[in-house]
């Protein structure tokens, strides 16, 4: 088949894992910068050009889309759907994903647990919003945010207060969320693909940190997820409309609850801690059509 691979850096480690793995199996791949992409839209048909050439006949496209081009980036992704390519995450999906407050709520209403969660604008709200959440500690997230950065945890119904103030003077968009502390600042990444987990880690965070991360100096180990977690992660991506994702969940006093779900999900550090070849599992799905297929473990090469 032939794939392409929507990515800024083909030296990302992500990135060059598929690349690996599409190889592997014999597909002719290509790496493309979604900035370099440039789109004809008309009403008798859409084309595409990449660096000064027409591009065209791709089977699937894998996206590797950055939150900071999300606009762009689903945009291209979108004229390749047009032109009759497959893609695992489709356009729609990966922005529902990306805004937090949407995917919540798409959560929510299918009865998926997450933590509580307030949103509103008005300054003149604020104290009554925070009586809707409880008393702190409070969590709060910029809406965009990745990685771990814009997560802010307030101890104090001032602080919280505070913080909310400056975001909105700076006219950020954020939700507040209620703390769970039972999960002792631990989460799991259930990588889903297609129907399945096909890999989880307990990812820790540092010592006088909430936030697990791994860019944030979190630690990780594999695990293997409850029944109830994997059904859990599988149902988030599903109702995202996601084939392939990364879902964070918290072990909470009332059952797994989601806190995000990362329509490009990095490779490298589950990988590292599993030592399941995810970047052939993918690679096997998007080709397959989401038929299951067995797990593979990387060789010691």
């Amino acid at each position: 088949m032939k794939l392409a691979i929507l990515s800024r850096n083909s030296k990302l480690y992500s990135t060059r894992r598929l690349v690996e793995a599409a190889r592997e199996r014999h597909h002719s791949v290509r790496v493309l910068d979604p900035l370099r992409c440039y789109l004809r839209i008309s009403a008798d048909g859409f084309g595409m050009h990449y660096k000064g050439r027409p591009i065209a006949g791709y089977g699937a496209v894998i996206p590797r889309i950055g939150a900071s081009i999300t606009r762009y980036g689903t945009a291209v992704l979108r004229q390749f759907e047009l032109m009759g390519s497959h893609a695992p995450n489709p356009s729609d999906a990966i922005a529902r994903a990306r805004d937090k407050l949407r995917c919540h709520q798409l959560l929510a209403a299918q009865g998926i647990g997450l933590p509580i969660t307030v949103f509103g604008d008005n300054p003149d709200d604020t104290a009554d919003l925070l009586s809707m959440l409880g008393p702190p500690p409070h969590v709060i997230k910029l809406n965009e945010g990745t990685q771990g950065a814009g997560v802010m945890l307030t101890e104090k119904p001032s602080a919280s207060r505070s913080v909310i103030e400056a975001l909105r003077g700076l006219y950020a968009n954020f939700l507040v969320q209620e703390f769970i502390a039972e999960a002792r600042g631990a989460d799991l990444r259930c990588f889903v693909v297609g129907d399945q987990v096909v890999a989880t880690m307990r990812r820790q965070a540092p010592k006088g940190d909430f936030r697990s991360n791994l860019h944030r100096g979190g630690t990780a180990r594999a695990v293997r997820a409850s029944v109830a977690e994997q059904a859990t992660a599988v149902r988030a991506a599903a109702v995202l409309g996601l084939g392939i994702a990364g879902v964070d969940l918290i072990r909470s006093r009332r059952g797994p609850l989601v806190l995000e779900v990362n329509a490009s999900p990095g490779l490298e550090g589950i990988e590292e801690a599993t030592g399941i070849d995810i970047a052939g599992r993918i690679i096997d799905f998007v080709v397959a059509g989401h038929q299951p297929i067995p797990v593979r473990r990387r060789s010691a090469a």
